[in-house]
């Protein structure tokens, strides 16, 4: 798998490949030589649950080469959404039905239009500005790009020892079962090309999803790599992240993916053999005939 940590503290504005159309004549002194600059078009997914005092600073930060924002409501019952509108108010809001961050980031990409998706959290843990750092790479030859807090130029203001042992522990698995050198798992700001969307993997409904976006992009092939990413304290109010809760699951996403190899083999086998003992066992009843009674023999002398 073709997985490059990156590091670039500078580097140029985003977009503007080239196109030089064919020479034309000179006339009037208008130059000869005529460029056309574009750029593909950025959705920034958001999603978003009571969110109302995070909100405003996260879009108040966005840059000014991203095109649409998305936010993904899920079911909020404060003033996320007037909030939001009141800062943007061409933001695009599309209401969650279901639950969970995973099934509200499914919901999100497949709204957007942008030829480019990048995906951020609500709670203000996220920089915005590092937004232009990601799409460098996504127009330099990458297909996926996801931010790293333990790579050199990178932190975590946030994460407590038990997180960062569990993200540990889970990266390094996922980097022997899966052969990337990844440096960060567990972690959300993540941007890829629209154009894979049928390739990632967003069938999972919880905290688990950012490792199944990263696991299928490996499995498909896409050329990926990570970029430096400073995790902020959340701004207010409390997350809903269960640390062995949503660790549990990020380990079963893990393996039960994992299929390449002989580890790939034992890996499926156990589960196959766990799912057997789990299954209750139908024990066969036999069949019962209906005999029909025979007519009572008079008694003799009767």
């Amino acid at each position: 798998m073709d997985v490059r940590s990156v590091t670039s503290p500078t580097m140029p504005r985003h977009g503007d490949a080239v196109v030089n159309l064919p020479t034309v004549p000179v006339e009037h002194g208008v130059r000869a030589d005529i460029e056309i600059r574009t750029r593909p078009t950025v959705s920034l997914v958001i999603p978003a649950r009571n969110e109302a005092s995070n909100i405003a600073w996260v879009l108040e930060q966005v840059p000014d080469c991203v095109d649409e924002i998305v936010l993904v409501d899920g079911r909020s019952t404060d003033a996320t959404i007037v909030t939001a509108r009141s800062v943007r108010p061409d933001i695009r809001v599309v209401h969650q039905e279901g639950v969970g961050k995973g099934d509200a980031l499914r919901a999100g990409f497949l709204a957007s239009t942008g030829d480019t998706i990048v995906m951020i959290d609500a709670d203000g843990s996220m920089a915005p500005q590092e937004i232009p750092h990601f799409l460098y790479y996504l127009s330099h030859g990458y297909d996926f790009v996801k931010g790293s807090r333990f790579m050199a130029g990178g932190g975590s203001l946030d994460i407590t020892r038990l997180r960062r042992t569990g993200n540990q522990v889970l990266m390094r698995l996922a980097s022997r079962l899966y052969e990337a050198p990844l440096t960060d798992l567990c972690y959300g700001y993540i941007a890829f090309h629209r154009r894979y969307l049928d390739y990632v993997d967003l069938t999972t409904t919880g905290f688990e999803v950012e490792t199944r976006l990263v696991i299928s992009a490996l499995q498909s092939g896409l050329r990926m790599t990570e970029v430096p990413s400073m995790e902020m304290p959340r701004r207010y109010g409390k997350s809903n992240l269960r640390v062995v809760r949503d660790g549990t699951r990020v380990l079963r996403t893990l393996l039960r993916t994992h299929e390449n190899g002989v580890s790939g083999y034992a890996v499926q086998r156990a589960r196959a053999w766990a799912h057997h003992r789990q299954t209750p066992a139908v024990t066969a009843v036999p069949a019962v005939t209906s005999v029909a009674a025979a007519p009572s023999t008079p008694s003799a002398g009767s």
